[in-house]
Protein backbone atom coordinates (compact mmCIF):
# COMPACT_ATOMS: atom_id res chain seq x y z
CA UNK A 1 0.00 0.00 0.00
CA UNK A 2 1.23 3.25 -0.88
CA UNK A 3 1.78 6.12 1.65
CA UNK A 4 2.52 9.65 1.60
CA UNK A 5 5.06 11.07 4.19
CA UNK A 6 4.29 14.99 4.80
CA UNK A 7 7.64 15.87 6.68
CA UNK A 8 6.98 19.49 8.64
CA UNK A 9 10.08 21.29 10.19
CA UNK A 10 8.53 22.81 13.31
CA UNK A 11 12.03 25.17 12.76
CA UNK A 12 13.99 26.25 10.44
CA UNK A 13 17.96 27.50 10.09
CA UNK A 14 19.31 30.38 8.41
CA UNK A 15 19.14 28.56 4.92
CA UNK A 16 15.61 27.57 5.36
CA UNK A 17 16.68 23.92 6.27
CA UNK A 18 15.32 21.75 9.19
CA UNK A 19 17.19 23.35 12.24
CA UNK A 20 17.19 19.91 14.01
CA UNK A 21 19.34 17.70 11.48
CA UNK A 22 22.12 17.95 8.89
CA UNK A 23 22.28 17.07 5.16
CA UNK A 24 24.15 14.24 5.79
CA UNK A 25 20.61 12.85 7.96
CA UNK A 26 18.62 13.39 4.73
CA UNK A 27 21.42 11.13 2.57
CA UNK A 28 21.15 8.53 4.76
CA UNK A 29 17.54 8.73 5.25
CA UNK A 30 16.87 9.14 1.68
CA UNK A 31 19.73 5.92 0.70
CA UNK A 32 17.93 3.71 3.42
CA UNK A 33 14.20 4.24 1.45
CA UNK A 34 16.13 3.75 -1.57
CA UNK A 35 17.54 0.84 -0.63
CA UNK A 36 14.92 -0.69 1.02
CA UNK A 37 12.73 -0.73 -2.52
CA UNK A 38 10.08 1.05 -0.76
CA UNK A 39 10.65 4.29 -2.89
CA UNK A 40 7.81 5.60 -4.85
CA UNK A 41 8.64 9.60 -4.79
CA UNK A 42 9.71 12.14 -3.05
CA UNK A 43 10.59 15.34 -3.16
CA UNK A 44 12.32 18.46 -1.03
CA UNK A 45 10.26 21.84 -1.16
CA UNK A 46 12.03 25.44 -2.30
CA UNK A 47 11.35 27.73 0.52
CA UNK A 48 8.10 28.85 2.00
CA UNK A 49 8.16 32.41 0.35
CA UNK A 50 8.32 31.06 -2.87
CA UNK A 51 4.31 30.09 -2.32
CA UNK A 52 1.61 31.00 -4.13
CA UNK A 53 -2.10 30.39 -2.32
CA UNK A 54 -4.96 30.32 -5.38
CA UNK A 55 -8.70 30.39 -4.31
CA UNK A 56 -11.96 30.40 -5.89
CA UNK A 57 -14.62 31.97 -4.57
CA UNK A 58 -18.36 30.83 -5.18
CA UNK A 59 -18.70 32.95 -7.93
CA UNK A 60 -15.83 31.36 -9.93
CA UNK A 61 -13.61 34.33 -9.29
CA UNK A 62 -9.83 33.78 -8.52
CA UNK A 63 -7.79 35.12 -5.54
CA UNK A 64 -4.21 34.83 -5.81
CA UNK A 65 -2.09 35.70 -3.01
CA UNK A 66 1.56 34.75 -1.59
CA UNK A 67 1.50 31.94 1.11
CA UNK A 68 0.14 29.90 2.96
CA UNK A 69 0.65 31.42 5.81
CA UNK A 70 -1.59 29.84 7.87
CA UNK A 71 -1.49 30.69 11.84
CA UNK A 72 1.59 27.38 12.85
CA UNK A 73 4.79 27.52 13.15
CA UNK A 74 5.51 24.27 10.97
CA UNK A 75 6.74 24.38 7.67
CA UNK A 76 5.97 21.69 4.91
CA UNK A 77 9.59 21.09 3.69
CA UNK A 78 8.96 17.58 1.62
CA UNK A 79 7.39 14.27 1.54
CA UNK A 80 8.25 10.98 0.34
CA UNK A 81 5.67 8.45 -1.21
CA UNK A 82 6.72 4.97 0.03
CA UNK A 83 5.32 1.42 -0.88
CA UNK A 84 4.90 -0.90 2.08
CA UNK A 85 2.77 -3.71 2.98
CA UNK A 86 0.89 -2.07 6.50
CA UNK A 87 0.21 1.55 8.18
CA UNK A 88 2.91 -0.29 10.64
CA UNK A 89 5.66 -0.62 8.24
CA UNK A 90 5.10 3.17 7.04
CA UNK A 91 5.14 4.43 10.99
CA UNK A 92 8.39 2.70 11.59
CA UNK A 93 9.73 4.89 8.17
CA UNK A 94 8.51 8.04 9.34
CA UNK A 95 10.03 7.56 12.58
CA UNK A 96 13.50 6.92 11.43
CA UNK A 97 12.66 9.97 8.98
CA UNK A 98 15.19 13.24 10.07
CA UNK A 99 12.53 15.74 9.66
CA UNK A 100 11.16 13.75 13.11
CA UNK A 101 13.29 15.00 15.45
CA UNK A 102 12.86 17.55 17.74
CA UNK A 103 10.17 20.11 17.30
CA UNK A 104 9.33 18.45 13.29
CA UNK A 105 6.82 15.76 12.72
CA UNK A 106 5.53 13.09 10.11
CA UNK A 107 2.35 13.06 8.93
CA UNK A 108 1.39 9.54 7.58
CA UNK A 109 -1.37 9.51 4.86
CA UNK A 110 -2.53 6.39 2.80
CA UNK A 111 -2.93 7.18 -0.87
CA UNK A 112 -6.44 6.82 -2.06
CA UNK A 113 -6.38 4.33 -5.32
CA UNK A 114 -9.73 4.94 -6.97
Amino acid sequence: MKYMLLINAGSVDVSGGAAECTVEDWVVYDKAVKDAGIFVSGESLADLVTATAVRVAADGTRVVTDGPFAETREVLGGFYVIDVPDLDVALDWAARCPGALGSGSVVVRPIAEF
